[in-house]
């Protein structure tokens, strides 16, 4: 059998019956956010300056959104509106021609009774004469007091979802990453709206916008690509191995060696033929031991937990995950050193030094490796993102040979029914690393993805199974770091989403989740519990 280093992740197939989901989508009020680059717009202009400049409609017909947006690149002006005052998706008609900005924004939302109002580089649309609630401390306990933005980032000139990018609030530990749709969700104290919140990719620009302007809102953001111009790589190429020893020494100055408590939005997940079966969420709290210690130090607090599943044909196969957060503990490579990070005379991967990128405005350089052409056992093939000044591991995303991806089939499979064949067609992974305010990187976010083909014996057709789990961090405490006690220790290599835990709704309103996707949002019920699986004798 093959033996991947470093990688304890494997799964338990048996035959059972799963229990039905309900369905249930809920739609919650929002605000939206027309947002373009704003680097032109003069904020010493006044109110009725900037709404007296004239902009041109050059389109009849579209959706009340494509239409702002058309007048907020010419005017340099960002547009903030509540959905339930402006239809955001819905198509209007209105003359082409040039107007005046007020004039047009009337034009386009049909409404001559919206206020407007300047703030910065932003336009807030709003009634005229609309009487805002105040909530106070009598009603509601000051811990209790926050809001929340959401939204979804994407690429400014393609208009594809950016995925797996940080939304951090400045000057604190809170942030989180975006979805597989680009989409994310913050919860932030109420204290805290005087504050910004950054969105950063690796090869984007990042963008900055003040908290109080996204209030319980939607912001649909466009971020720019930033293109490294080739001679500035030609100038700058590296040799790979020594970038690699480079990032290698300087451990011990960019990563903890002291112990960290994480808190951190866990989850996985188990599809079969593109149809989600199994979604388990987490939050936890992860003992975090400095650099120069491996994984198996590490600990783990289960604070809250929540699943569903959703039934399939009766007397079929039910997968489930084990290690699911062992592997993200273990995918912390700065700790568990991969043999593709050390450097190593003999080594048995190839490096090539790719280019250069740059991430919250920090050159990285993109060292690409891979298993070299005499190893018959398969190995990894990847790319390490190296910061140019202070040598750090920014980010690895790596993947199983793929040519030889079917030799380690055994690896990650536990135990699986006679009667069902199955292929390992790729095992991929990411793993990223955040500057935090003590000049020490810590682990992000963390990403796993585990496809089979799983065919049953006498059968002419094979279908698909999709394993994933991935781990962002939320928080940050450098100060409060003491071990767990050994009774509340979550065991990280059990399956563990059978780990019993109650629901408790009002706690998940107000922590930072890894938005759900399209297709997982529309299996998610309301009133989300614990469902039990009743085991075949």
């Amino acid at each position: 059998m093959v033996r991947l280093k470093n990688i304890p992740f494997c799964l338990l197939f048996f035959a059972c019956m799963i229990i039905q989901a309900d369905r249930h989508e809920a739609f919650g009020r929002t605000w939206y956010v027309n947002v373009r680059d704003a680097s032109s717009a003069n904020v010493q202009d006044n109110d009725h300056e900037v709404f007296d400049k004239r902009v041109r409609i050059s389109k009849n017909k579209g959706t009340i959104y494509e239409l702002l947006k058309i007048i907020s690149k010419q005017s340099g002006y960002l547009f903030i509106y509540d959905s339930q005052i402006i239809e955001n998706d819905k198509t209007v008609k209105v003359p082409k021609g040039t107007f005046s900005l007020r004039d047009a924004i009337y034009l386009i939302t049909g409404n001559r009774q919206l206020q407007l109002d300047l703030t910065g580089n932003y336009i807030l649309l709003r009634l005229s004469k609309i009487q805002i609630p105040v909530v106070t401390n009598d009603s509601i306990p000051a811990q209790d007091l926050h809001f929340t933005i959401r939204g979804a980032l994407s690429d400014l000139q393609t208009g594809e979802a950016v995925i797996y990018a940080s939304a951090h609030i400045l000057n604190t530990s809170i942030g989180t990453v975006t979805n597989q749709d680009g989409g994310f969700q913050l919860s932030i104290p109420d204290s805290l709206q005087h504050l910004t919140v950054r969105f950063s990719h690796i090869g984007y620009e990042s963008r900055e916008i003040e908290l109080s302007l996204l209030k319980d809102g939607f912001v649909d953001l466009g971020l720019n690509p930033q293109v490294i111009p080739l001679q500035e790589v030609v100038i700058s190429a590296v040799n790979p191995l020594q970038a690699l020893q480079e990032m290698f020494d300087n451990r011990v100055v960019n990563y903890a060696s002291e112990p960290t408590c994480l808190t951190s939005f866990y989850r996985e997940g188990i599809d079969h033929n593109d149809r989600n079966i199994d979604l388990t969420e987490a939050v936890l709290q992860i003992y975090k031991t400095g650099y120069q210690k491996k994984a198996n130090s590490d600990q783990v607090k289960l604070i809250k937990k929540r699943r569903i599943v959703s039934r399939i044909e009766p007397d079929t196969i039910f997968p489930k995950m084990r290690s699911g957060i062992q592997s993200c503990l273990v995918l912390d490579v700065i700790k568990e050193l991969p043999d593709f990070i050390v450097p190593n005379p003999e080594t048995p991967y190839l490096y090539v030094y790719k280019g250069k990128n740059i991430i919250d405005e920090r050159p990285v350089h993109i060292i690409g490796f891979q298993q070299k052409d005499y190893i018959p056992e398969p190995l990894y093939c990847g790319e390490l993102y190296i910061e140019e000044g202070n040598k750090a591991l920014v980010e690895v995303r790596f993947e199983i040979n793929t040519k030889l991806v079917n030799k380690a089939t055994n690896s990650f499979i536990d135990k699986k029914p006679f009667a069902y064949t199955m292929n390992l067609q790729e095992a991929r992974y990411k793993v990223s690393y955040k500057l935090s305010g003590n000049g020490y990187y810590y682990t992000n976010h963390v990403r796993g993805d585990v496809s089979f083909t799983i065919r049953r014996k006498n059968r002419l057709f094979s279908s698909t199974l999709h394993f994933w789990f991935e781990m962002a961090t939320c928080d940050i405490d450098t100060e409060n770091t003491k071990p767990f006690p050994p009774d509340v220790r979550l065991s990280t290599t059990r399956i563990f989403a059978e780990t019993k835990s109650g629901y408790d709704k009002n706690f998940w309103e107000h922590f930072n989740i890894i938005l759900p996707e399209e297709n997982l949002r529309n299996i998610l019920i309301h009133n989300l519990h614990e469902v039990l699986i009743a085991e075949p004798k």
